[in-house]
């Protein structure tokens, strides 16, 4: 599969942008990252933090902004890959920037030899990325150094460059990040609202946001701004 299939195979999501990432307690991580999608400082990130800390944001971030920059791009979820068998990284050290989410999830492949096989591009592609002077921002949900990598050369190459441990939102910070963006959709969601939303609905920021897209269609397909009675009737709590 080429990097222009992988590409395609997977969309970024219009409002996963740097404008619409809630920094606080981040502020390291999305400085260096914008730097890096911007193909200026480091040329390899790596995040890590628990699920709806914000990697896949940062990492679909990055591939818009170099996107509009003119600059090639691809995001590869790998946990939305399934089995990764065949030459996933292989023909990627072209692109200007590779973003790879889900990094824990070569260890979780049953196969030993696909396994291997896949530690070995991901090898060559860190190698061959910085070689040609283009970047590679990678996301996991434990640290560089605690990944199940069997290759001791690749283990070492991961934790070389810049990392950073993304905190999850506090309460407060969530509903602002809900805020923002909702404010970004053009929508109106008062404190009420919002705290309400994280009252009744899975805490987890992906799940959250989500929620608030159906909101979002909710209300433009009514022509109804968002209140208590209106979300209830909606979310059908």
């Amino acid at each position: 599969m080429s990097a222009q299939q992988l590409a395609l195979g997977f969309r970024l999501r219009d409002d996963s942008t740097f404008e619409s990432f809630l920094p606080d307690g981040n502020e390291a991580a999305l400085y260096n990252v914008l730097n890096l999608a911007r193909a200026e400082g480091d040329n390899y990130v790596y995040l890590w933090g628990a699920e709806g800390s914000g990697r896949s944001h940062l990492l679909q971030a990055a591939c818009h902004t170099a996107d509009s920059m003119s600059a090639t791009a691809v995001y590869l979820p790998l946990k939305e890959m399934g089995k990764l068998a065949g030459d996933v990284f292989n023909g990627l050290e072209a692109l200007a920037l590779v973003c790879i989410d889900d990094i824990d999830e070569i260890s979780n492949q049953t196969d030993p030899a696909a396994r291997a096989n896949l530690e070995e591009q991901l090898f060559h592609l860190f190698n061959k990325l910085r070689a040609n002077g283009n970047r590679l921002l990678i996301a996991g949900n434990t640290p560089a150094n605690q990944l199940n990598i069997l290759l001791p050369d690749l283990k070492s190459r991961l934790t070389w460059g810049l990392i950073y441990q993304l905190n999850v939102l506090s309460d407060e910070q969530k509903l602002s990040a809900l805020q923002l963006r909702a404010h970004g959709r053009g929508l109106d969601l008062d404190d009420a609202v919002g705290k309400f939303l994280l009252r009744r609905c899975p805490r987890d920021m992906t799940q959250l946001f989500q929620t608030l897209e159906l909101l979002d269609q909710a209300s433009l397909a009514e022509q109804r701004r968002l209140t208590i009675p209106f979300v209830k009737r909606v979310l059908g709590v």
